[in-house]
């Protein structure tokens, strides 16, 4: 598991599914994502750097991040805040 994730906090929310009376399993189909990639994000053997591990881990709080596509990087360094990944267009300048 990513070091960002311990396992205390995937036992609370296994216990919160529990509580709730939801299965994990009817939580991954509600959300589009298969049974067993939420199941492996909860017992750590995926490490939740991006993709839809990434995106299980955050929408279950496991680890902060931002749940975004791949057109919205266009926008970063839009406003001067973040700085803005190259693209095929930059390359092409140097």
């Amino acid at each position: 598991m990513d070091a960002s994730i311990p396992g205390a906090k995937a036992d609370a929310i296994r216990q919160e599914f529990a509580r709730r009376g939801v299965s994990i399993s009817a939580w991954a189909r509600a959300h589009g994502y298969s049974k067993q990639l939420v199941y492996q994000v909860l017992a750590g053997r995926k490490r939740c750097i991006r993709g839809q591990c990434h995106e299980i881990a955050v929408r279950l709080g496991l680890k902060t991040g931002v749940i975004g596509s791949v057109a919205d990087i266009d926008a970063f360094g839009s406003d001067g805040s973040s700085p803005r990944l190259p693209t095929d267009a930059d390359e092409g300048m140097q």
